[in-house]
């Protein structure tokens, strides 16, 4: 008999049992991750995070889990559904509450079920808690952002809408070292490149990288303050406080990264990474002083060598950026999955997603013949 049921926070089970269906590598389906954001407030209600973790059991066996909240906006999601939002309310009809599966303020594709069974087979059990769920919420829909190909491909087959979007992530073909993955481009990208990565040379700045269990309260202070203070320039805090950072440091530090840039002895820029076995992920930047060059040389060339010194197999750098293409970045698939309660927007939205899909498509192939390797090192 299998049953399925929220918890309202995710501390209501153990990092256990929670990480021996999600697995340890993808850090942030990690208990400990999930959890940093809830103790810190960073998600919970009154940030319009709502925690509604699903619980699949049989019998007196847990076999399932997926993340999921209770939304409130859409802010801090990065596929973007205002529009739809909008139509909703044309209409008299409200979007929200809308149920979410998806990693808070994480634009990176993972999975989103931690289970040991065949997804075919859990995902359909799922569907019917989440569609009596989003009644007793009275929830527009559900939605789940940044899927696996698995998981996109069995949600379709159940008759879930698929939305898709692109990103720019960096691929590691066996690179000895930075002049080897430079070698692979054509003469005028890659002299562009070195004279981009001469001026900051030039500056004589001291850049580091910290492994997680290397990174200090020093380090970190900084790291934060740098973030703040950049998320202010644009008129907005950041979404994630010091009592989260401090927590993840604590608690994964064996999926961290800190680059430091140092001028004259004083830290003036850091950049925050994650890492599993086979990617890295860039996702947190700040600076004290604006200069030209810096944060493509942090978040983006530092990660490439590191990347490639520890021979991992992809550097996922976050959201949008096109710029990111001259350098090597290459266009790829994002994928989310949608439920509507409401099903009289269905006819309409799986044009609109049919539309979209066919212009990013146009567009990713456009973009590909910006890509600055020869063409016989194009993807």
């Amino acid at each position: 008999m299998y049953q399925v049921r929220s918890i309202e926070d995710i501390s209501e089970i153990s990092a256990q049992d929670w990480n021996h269906l999600c697995g340890q590598d993808y850090p942030f389906l990690r208990h400990e991750f999930l959890q940093a954001l809830e103790a810190s407030l960073a998600v919970s209600p009154a940030t319009g995070w709502t925690p509604c973790h699903l619980l699949l059991t049989e019998g007196s066996q847990l076999i399932a889990v997926m993340p999921m909240y209770l939304k409130a906006h859409s802010y801090g999601e990065y596929v973007f559904d205002w529009a739809w939002a909008d139509a909703w309310q044309r209409y008299g009809l409200p979007y929200y509450p809308k149920l979410l599966t998806a990693i808070p303020f994480t634009p990176a594709t993972g999975p989103r079920i931690g289970t040991h069974h065949p997804l075919e087979k859990i995902l359909p059990l799922f569907l019917q808690a989440i569609q009596a769920l989003g009644q007793s919420f009275n929830a527009s829909g559900w939605h789940a952002l940044f899927t696996e190909p698995e998981l996109t491909h069995i949600g379709k087959d159940n008759g879930l809408l698929t939305r898709l979007g692109t990103q720019y992530h960096w691929f590691n073909r066996q690179y000895s070292d930075f002049e080897h993955y430079l070698s692979h481009m054509t003469s005028r990208k890659r002299k562009s490149i070195r004279k981009e990565r001469e001026k900051i040379s030039k500056l004589n700045l001291d850049i580091h990288c910290l492994e997680g269990q290397e990174i200090d309260a020093a380090a970190l202070n900084h790291f934060y303050h740098f973030y703040q203070t950049t998320h202010l320039k644009r008129g907005r805090k950041g979404y994630l406080n010091r009592a989260f950072f401090e927590q993840i440091c604590r608690e994964l530090p064996e999926h961290l990264m800190l680059c430091s840039v140092e001028k004259e002895q004083e830290i003036i820029a850091s950049a925050l990474f994650f890492k599993s076995s086979t990617t890295l992920f860039g996702r947190y930047w700040g600076s004290s002083e604006e200069i030209d060059g810096l944060h493509f040389e942090t978040c983006y060339y530092q990660g490439i060598e590191y990347a490639t010194r520890h021979g991992l197999q992809r550097f996922d750098p976050g959201a949008q950026g096109e710029h990111k293409i001259a350098r090597g970045f290459e266009p790829i698939d994002t994928w989310s999955l949608h439920w509507l309660a409401e099903e009289g927007f269905q006819p309409a939205l799986t044009q609109f997603l049919e539309e979209e899909h066919k212009h990013i498509r146009a567009q990713q192939t456009y973009l590909k013949t910006y890509l600055p390797f020869h063409k016989n090192d194009a993807s």
